[in-house]
């Protein structure tokens, strides 16, 4: 069964709304949330969730709300955390692996954080026993893969494309996937541009799917609460059924 986690916001609207979403979602096909730490300039991410984190710092978002958002589900869904490294670095990487660790936060995801930097982070994460999920390019050449994945714990996010989030451009990246299998049996989820669209094909030959922008457009619509979990979770359901079709 291929596994589909879904990139949500954190505390957007708010941290109550969260928690109900994520909890609802796991009713719904999805195996692993990745809450979303708001960030003011979020680099990898297209306009979608960017506006998404400039919407939530508005509404006064604060690391705590993460943490408390991440206490009521983390121990019902598997739950990582998504965030640029600024804030990890300014509080501290140890104070957040620490937080995570006693709330059952199972990896981080952080996509401005270079391999050769993170080096420096690993013994934190592995004492922890918490992941820090690897990214693949398709630029990525056959002995730089193998470099990145053969520490590689979790997953290993494939990159769909070269560029920001919530596009829909394509590339042949089957020689990529076929360069991280010979190197790792870990399993390769594959990001950016996935949706009911594109979902079917974009699973073919990985593990599972990690979906954002869709969600997070829900989020962003003018509807009620209520409304926004049924849609999201709706469209959980279609994409979990189409990754395994």
């Amino acid at each position: 069964m291929k596994k589909l986690v879904a990139y949500i916001t954190s505390a957007l609207p708010d941290r109550e709304f969260t928690i109900d979403l994520a909890l609802a979602m796991k009713e719904n096909g999805v195996d692993s949330i990745e809450l979303g730490i708001p960030f003011s300039d979020p680099v990898a991410d297209g306009p979608i969730i960017e506006e998404a984190n400039v919407r939530a710092l508005k509404n006064g978002f604060r690391i705590k709300d993460t943490l408390y958002i991440s206490e009521k589900i983390a121990n019902k869904i598997d739950t990582l955390w998504m965030g640029y490294f600024n804030p990890f670095y300014h509080k501290g990487v140890d104070y957040f692996i620490n937080e995570a660790k006693k709330l059952g936060v199972s990896g981080f995801i952080i996509p401005d954080l270079p391999y050769e930097e993170s080096l420096s982070y690993r013994a934190l994460f592995d004492e922890a026993n918490i992941a820090l999920i690897g990214f693949v390019a398709p630029t990525d050449d056959e002995d730089r893969i193998k470099t990145i994945v053969k520490d590689s714990k979790k997953f290993i996010y494939l990159v769909a494309y070269a560029g920001i989030t919530g596009s829909e451009k394509k590339e042949d990246i089957s020689e990529v996937i076929e360069n991280i299998k010979k190197h790792t049996s870990t399993p390769v989820f594959i990001g950016f541009g996935v949706n009911e669209k594109t979902a079917k094909e974009k699973a073919k030959n990985v593990d599972g799917v990690i979906v954002g922008s869709a969600f997070v457009k829900i989020l962003l619509q003018d509807l009620t609460n209520k409304e926004k979990i049924d849609k999201i979770c709706k469209l959980s359901e279609k994409i979990k059924e189409l990754i395994n079709s």
